[in-house]
């Protein structure tokens, strides 16, 4: 199995993007397990639009608990990027969650500010460790134990990824 890391903020158009081609396209690839590595565009204190890391703190959580993933991705990309909703809040982020894993927990997890950290190492990881500029990106290992550096996919600013560039990234080209 190949593991394929994608890099995406919730409130990011591109990543929205990016997680529907993903989507579409997995289907075709079913020896490639997706590993989600989620970051801040824009992390704080750069003023530039809405801060998504009450969402990150989610989808720790939701890791954490056992909820379903792709459905918790689905609510947070419909909250930030379709209905535009205050994902600063952490009472909207519990609302779009609920029915995925419990909401009431939810909201004591990200107000107690268990996963503020685990948030910070994230875009370390994205930023520093894999040099991710613009994102969705994506990292795959290359074949079972080879010193080589893992191939990289990164979107163009502005632009994002294209579904037949993420396609042969996948497949290996």
């Amino acid at each position: 199995m190949r593991k394929m890391e994608m890099f995406f903020d919730y409130a990011c158009p591109y990543c929205l993007a990016g997680h529907e081609q993903l989507k579409e396209l997995l289907p075709k690839h079913p020896d490639i397990e997706v590993v989600w590595r989620p970051c801040e565009a824009h992390p704080r204190p750069e003023v530039y639009g809405i801060y998504s890391d009450l969402c990150i703190e989610g989808l720790l959580y939701v890791f954490e608990h056992g909820g379903d993933v792709w459905a918790f991705h689905e609510a947070m990309y419909k909250a930030a990027c379709k209905d535009k909703a205050n994902i600063e809040d952490p009472e909207v982020i519990a609302k779009y969650a609920a029915g995925i894993v419990d909401s009431g927990k939810l909201l004591d997890a990200i107000r107690s500010g268990v996963y503020k950290d685990a948030v910070l190492k994230c875009n370390d990881y994205a930023f520093e460790e894999n040099d991710v500029w613009y994102i969705p990106a994506y990292r795959m290992d290359n074949e079972q134990g080879s010193p080589v550096l893992k191939k990289k996919l990164d979107s163009v600013g502005g632009v994002g990824v294209m579904k037949e560039q993420l396609d042969a990234f996948m497949s290996g080209g």
